[in-house]
């Protein structure tokens, strides 16, 4: 099982082609997560910051949307970036990715240089309502938190991609039913690093689950996610990060999430919103139509 730093390797074809390899183990059903492909793209964006416009001396992701436009699948992939704009501030590029000449993937992305911004700052004094339990993460690892308790995920051999990370959600339940807390780290040990943000915004136990009968497995297809980057992790990285999933409506097959992420000092790491669908399992097993314009 390739750890995030392999599972993620982007190797540059031309000045504004790069490759990659989606690994099967990080997948739902047969398809890659959406938050590993976002993290992929994460690292082909860094990859041409850092050398086809390297002179731009912006290397920091600040802002992302990602359209999934059809199932994606483990194996080789393709990114193209197109520079749209290129500011002293900012530069804005657009993103595609294809496989086996289908493109699945189309993105825009921002980035800067989060280390040199400088400007007006105003503390909010912004709260998640209701609050999350307080955690003691010298507990959390070996599972003595009084607050908080290692879960397993629902369905967790369809859903290879949760076996990546552990999950500590509260040991009375959630705050509110539409409302998932969770504390997260590596299986493996190792600790999360800027390009990983997008795969944990889009890691968590599915808050449809406490409406419906969890006998059968269902799949929550992405549609599209946003994410706005807040803050840079060490270049170390961070063992835990804090995650706030909150539902607030599914109708007619349709979801929307929005998400929080808080790193141990509790700063605010990233927000990310997220639209898509629920679908029977069956959707995400089916064989792959020769066309397949659709989910």
């Amino acid at each position: 099982m390739p750890a995030w730093e392999e599972a993620t390797v982007v190797q540059k074809e031309s000045t504004n082609t790069y490759s990659c390899i989606l690994y099967d183990d990080w997948s739902i059903g047969s398809v890659p997560n959406g938050g590993y492909v976002t993290g992929c793209l994460l690292e082909v964006v860094k990859k041409h910051f850092s050398t086809s416009l390297a002179k731009q001396n912006q290397p920091h992701t600040i802002a992302l949307h990602i359209e999934f436009l059809r199932r994606t699948q483990a194996g080789p992939a393709l990114f193209t970036v197109e520079d749209v704009k290129l500011g002293r501030q900012a530069s804005i590029v657009h993103v595609t990715m294809e496989q086996e000449g289908r493109q699945e993937i189309v993105a825009y992305v921002t980035n800067s240089n989060i280390s040199e911004e400088e400007g007006f700052t105003f503390d909010t004094q912004h709260e998640l309502l209701p609050p999350p339990p307080p955690v003691d993460l010298t507990k959390l690892e070996s599972d003595s938190d009084p607050l908080w308790r290692w879960t397993e995920v629902p369905f967790a051999k369809f859903r290879k991609a949760t076996a990546q990370v552990k999950f500590f959600l509260p040991r009375a339940g959630s705050v509110k039913p539409n409302i998932v807390d969770e504390w997260i780290c590596w299986s493996n040990g190792q600790n999360f690093t800027q390009s990983s943000i997008g795969f944990v915004c889009d890691m968590f136990p599915q808050i449809v689950e406490n409406f419906k009968d969890t006998k059968k497995a269902f799949w929550y297809p992405t549609l599209l996610l946003n994410l706005d980057v807040k803050k840079l992790l060490p270049a170390e990285g961070v063992k835990w990060l804090n995650v706030r999933a909150e539902l607030k409506q599914v109708k007619n097959g349709r979801l929307d999430l929005h998400i929080w992420v808080r790193d141990p000092a509790g700063e605010l790491v990233a927000l990310s919103n997220h639209v898509g669908f629920v679908l029977d399992a069956s959707r995400n097993l089916a064989a792959r139509r020769k066309t397949d314009a659709k989910m």
